[in-house]
């Protein structure tokens, strides 16, 4: 199995699967992408790909469709998409993901726990290089076969197919996304979810003592209401 098996196994078990705020997230994410593209998923692709990962997350329809409503209307705010680059204690890497309507707050409250957890949040490019950007796609297990799918899809930008207990995973690059999705559904295969990842090139063991030191931080980082994601190279 290649990085993005071991990186997916490694985050079920710990802490993505348990975030909280699903679907604030989601409800970011819509209104991104009908800012973007407008309220039709039919004809915008971004939006259709957070449906149905709302579906995934089992938030309710009249939940998504509240959303999507509220984005249409002129006067409410977009987020803004920020990428905040850093190091926490130990040497370790990490990469917080934003969406925020008030780039200020979220500087400050950022900063704040890099500061009060003996981190140091850095400039832009200063880690961003030590993680492969990449996409996926989650489809459903039955009649398909993973070794014959990345051989089919490889010419798409897939890079890596696996199965696990809720489907088949293909991963690509970041810049795949679009292909990869257009070629699954002119295919007909269900798309259950989908998202992107950055995946750490190379990954630095700690003591237990140490980790503890980076789950405090990341702790705090994935409690703000203005962060989406967070990702670091530290071995799990």
């Amino acid at each position: 199995m290649g990085r993005a098996f071991e990186f997916r196994k490694a985050r079920k078990m710990k802490r993505w699967s348990a975030m909280a705020k699903t679907f604030t997230r989601i409800g970011k994410d819509i209104v991104m992408a009908v800012k973007e593209g407008g309220p039709n998923p039919e004809t915008n692709s971004r939006l259709r790909a957070v449906i149905q990962n709302a579906k995934a997350a089992n938030m309710p329809k009249d939940n998504v469709e509240r959303a999507i409503k509220k984005a249409s209307d002129k006067n409410t705010d977009n987020y803004k998409e920020v990428l905040f680059e850093g190091y926490g204690p130990h040497g370790i890497a990490i990469l917080v993901e934003t969406a925020t309507d008030n780039n200020n707050r979220t500087v400050a409250n950022v900063r704040s726990y890099f500061n009060k957890c003996d981190g140091n949040l850095g400039t832009q490019g200063s880690v961003e290089f030590m993680f492969d950007h990449t996409c996926n796609f989650r489809i459903p297990s039955e009649g398909q076969d993973p070794e014959e799918l990345e051989l089919e899809f490889i010419d798409f930008g897939v890079e890596e197919v696996f199965a696990d207990d809720d489907g088949i995973l293909l991963y690509g690059p970041f810049e795949s996304f679009g292909t990869i999705q257009k070629e699954l559904e002119s295919r007909e295969i269900e798309i259950l979810s989908s998202g992107f990842e950055r995946i750490p090139q190379v990954t630095k063991p700690l003591n237990e003592e140490q980790t503890a030191d980076i789950e405090k931080l990341l702790e705090k980082l994935e409690e703000d209401d203005d962060v989406q994601n967070v990702y670091h190279t530290m071995a799990e």
